[in-house]
């Protein structure tokens, strides 16, 4: 964010830039640059986070992966024409090159040696010299007229030379004064071709750049339009060691690769390279390019201004990846992204192409995507029989491949001690009967599913011979991203086979071994019937914020992991709906009519049977009355041998001359032996306090009250609310749902445990015969009927 001193500066600069500036070689001296030590204290002009990456690396061969690019340390970033000017292309994009002089300036401070390669000179100096012009030919003719009144003029078609040679100055003193704000210096060279072929020339420049780098100078290149000759048509590539520069983009790729640079990010008004001409119906952004991919691209024009295309862009991008540099290639333009796409880049985002020589060994992210739908619609039109058959046969594998589970389990766990949490522990690990319960809950989806996909809701006859149906039908891909939890796999994909919903899986990387074997397993069972590629699991370098980005092939995103991680994808996630909670923080009060053994036993297997869980209680309610009696003192000294740590809520710490230690936020999930206890005065209240501080997950009252369970049971608005029960039963097992995807706390589609029916959604069916509406206006032959039709029964057993 440019500071407000910065901006009213600006205004000035800029009135004062017009009639034309001559710009000097650097802002400051070189001994004056910004020392290393003082580097730390500039960190409060930017929104950019200041990071801290290790950035010592040897040059050679260019990042095979996006997750590398944060380790680059020599960038050149590349500012096409089209970046620079604006859509007049008379005049500069001022806030846009505000925006990324902030973004270079904060990767230099981070320890970055930054370039520049900039276009823009001809666009600046045709804003200048149409001033010039004007104001000559105004000033003519009020000469000549004897008056102020002006005629229409017409402006001459203006020599690019002439215009460059007019910018160049004006462009380089803006590029200071951006710079300045950031305590940076930055200088200017111009460069042509013969600068790179003559060899005493092209050491001089290699030094010059050298030294501007060690003196934490960041230099701006841009060729010498005003003396470059015209580009020869056929001189792109002319072998491994010379590239003709014949535009900036050949420039950038050439210094690039003279400078020894780990990154050049190429920023055009295009969001990346395209299979296709951008704008046609079928055109596909390629998130990656490999050498050899070129054939089955289709380039289209180039940009509205400057000399290259996407194919010149291409082909530079090439020569430097063959040169040792990584490339992107990526929109700076668009202005939802340009605030902050160099940074990006360079945190390892999806951001654009990346050119990368190393292909995966297996399918990308999007191809799994891709194959998910493909799968998923096939596994739809299977019989249910068929699907429920899938699935059965999942459940036989879990039992009968028992030993290489575990074994793999095993490997999981050994790799994870000492790294994870004793409750993140527990929930990776795997066991005999984990793996029997589940057999056991996948035969319950399998029976469950006889009726689901294309099950006839509601049947209308809207008039005669016009019948209308609502189906139920699998809402499409999901995207299901859990931590720490391979038993999660089987449940989620048997459900997806009962809903013909195509399933993208990405595990945490704790249980790498587990989820691969689970992931076989499904597929092997998928086999049978043909459909083996509609459950995929995720195993690429893929960010869980770039798979949220997938809009196009993903239609529901499920997170099942911490607070944290449901937290970070419902931000990430752009157009794709989620479902599931941020938080489980379960209530349970104990009324003043409460059983002591109930209630006891209800407080013990709610916090200490499964604390990791997210139904697991999280802070306890009591009644006033109950204080000093022995319900509360049978309550308390449970807790204590379970060795649950209390947190005394504001109300109950006042009644206690020695209390625990005071709760620091009532709004806690602990998801461990720890347990906030506070006081209310009535059902009312103990409403009231879950309403504030819950998360709208489970909740439950234990009274022998009949009139008070209600009022709580109809009163408090949660997805799960129970009568002396326990939080624990707040599952789509133990509910009957055979298993569950997750339990939402969302107010559209599904809410609670999310089983089956929380996977499908609806399409309607019209059958007719010649039915047009305007046979049903006014003046019409044919009347609405609009008459309820019997529905089929469902199959229930």
């Amino acid at each position: 964010m440019l500071s407000q001193v910065y901006r009213s500066g600006f205004q000035a600069f800029r009135q004062r830039l017009l009639p034309g500036v001559q710009s000097t070689a650097l802002s400051r001296s070189p001994t004056d640059r910004v020392q290393p030590s003082a580097i730390r204290h500039v960190r409060s002009w930017s929104n950019i986070p200041f990071i801290t990456v290790p950035l010592s690396r040897t040059h050679g061969k260019s990042f095979a992966h996006r997750s590398e690019l944060k380790h680059a340390k020599r960038i050149v970033v590349k500012l096409g024409s089209a970046v620079v000017t604006r859509g007049d292309e008379c005049g500069l994009a001022l806030g846009r090159l505000a925006s990324i002089v902030e973004q270079v300036s904060v990767l230099q401070n981070q320890g970055r040696e930054m370039m520049l390669v900039t276009s823009g000179a001809v666009a600046f100096g045709k804003q200048r010299l149409r001033h010039e012009i004007l104001l000559s030919q105004s000033v003519r003719q009020a000469l000549h007229s004897g008056q102020n009144q002006l005629k229409e003029m017409a402006i001459p078609v203006l020599e690019a030379r002439a215009c460059a040679a007019a910018g160049q100055s004006g462009l380089m003193a803006l590029y200071e004064a951006m710079f300045t704000q950031y305590s940076i210096c930055a200088a200017q060279i111009l460069v042509t071709n013969l600068d790179f072929h003559d060899e005493q020339k092209r050491r001089n420049l290699n030094g010059t750049l050298h030294e501007l780098l060690r003196m934490n100078i960041v230099p701006i290149v841009n060729t010498n339009d005003a003396v470059v000759p015209p580009a020869e048509p056929n001189s792109d590539l002319q072998g491994v060691n010379v590239i003709s520069v014949k535009d900036n983009d050949s420039l950038a790729a050439r210094l690039a690769v003279e400078m020894k640079t780990d990154l050049l990010i190429v920023l055009s008004d295009v969001e990346g390279l395209f299979d296709s001409p951008p704008g046609s119906d079928d055109a596909k952004l390629i998130d990656i390019f490999y050498p050899g991919d070129q054939q089955s691209v289709t380039f289209g024009t180039k940009s509205r201004v400057g000399m290259g295309g996407m194919e010149a862009k291409v082909k530079a991008a090439l020569w430097a990846l063959q040169g040792g540099t990584s490339v992107v290639i990526a929109n700076g333009t668009h202005p939802k992204v340009s605030g902050h796409v160099i940074t990006d880049i360079v945190e390892g985002k999806k951001v654009g192409t990346f050119f990368s020589e190393v292909k995966p060994a297996g399918p990308t992210v999007e191809q799994q995507g891709e194959m998910a739908r493909a799968g998923g619609r096939m596994l739809a039109t299977l019989e249910p029989e068929q699907r429920a058959e899938i699935i059965h046969h999942l459940a036989d594998l879990l039992t009968d491949q028992r030993d290489e589970i575990l074994l793999a389990n095993k490997k999981d766990l050994e790799e994870a001690e000492g790294r994870l949490a004793a409750p993140l522990l527990k929930r990776l690990s795997l066991s005999t009967s984990k793996l029997n319960s589940l057999a056991i809950g996948l035969r319950q989806i399998a029976a469950s599913s006889q009726d689901s996909v294309g099950r006839v809701l509601r049947r209308t006859r809207i008039a005669k011979n016009l019948e209308l149906e609502q189906v139920t039908v699998p809402i499409g891909v999901l995207l299901v991203i859990f931590e720490s939890r391979p038993d999660c796999l089987p449940q989620v994909a048997a459900l997806a086979i009962a809903s013909g919903n195509g399933l993208l899986l990405k595990g945490g990387k704790e249980a790498t071994h587990s989820n691969r074997i689970l992931h076989l397993l499904a597929q092997e069972a998928l086999s049978i019937h043909g459909v083996k590629e509609a459950i995929q699991l995720v195993n690429t370098r893929e960010e869980v914020e770039d798979l949220c980005r997938l809009d196009k092939m993903i239609d529901l995103i499920i997170p099942r992991g911490s607070s944290q991680l449901v937290r970070d994808i419902q931000k990430a996630a752009k157009g794709i709906p989620v479902m599931g909670h941020s938080e489980g923080i379960c209530h349970m009060y104990v009324d003043s009519e409460a059983s002591v053994d109930k209630a006891t036993r209800l407080v013990r297997d709610s916090k200490c049977e499964y604390p990791a869980a997210c139904n697991a209680l999280e802070t306890l309610l009591i009644h006033r009355d109950l204080l000093r009696t022995p319900l509360f003192d049978q309550i308390i000294d449970m807790l204590r041998v379970e060795q649950v740590k209390i947190h005394a809520g504001p109300k109950f710490a006042s009644y206690l001359t020695f209390s625990p230690s005071e709760v620091k936020s009532l709004r806690t999930e602990y998801g461990d032996l720890e347990l906030c206890i506070e006081v209310v005065d009535s059902v009312q209240e103990a409403i009231d306090h879950i309403h504030k501080y819950g998360s709208s997950h489970t909740d439950v009252i234990v009274t022998e009250n009949e009139k008070t369970a209600e009022f709580f049971l109809q009163h408090v608005d949660s997805a799960c609310v129970f009568w002396n029960a326990s939080t624990r039963f707040s599952d789509g097992y133990r509910f009957g749902l055979g298993a569950e995807v997750g339990i939402s706390t969302s107010r559209i589609h599904a809410r609670g445990p999310v089983g089956l029916e929380g996977l499908l959604t609806t399409k309607w069916l019209l059958r007719g015969q010649d039915h047009v509406v305007s046979d049903f206006s006014e003046h019409g032959s044919l009347k609405y009927l609009h008459e309820n039709l019997p529905v089929p029964q469902r199959n229930t057993n």
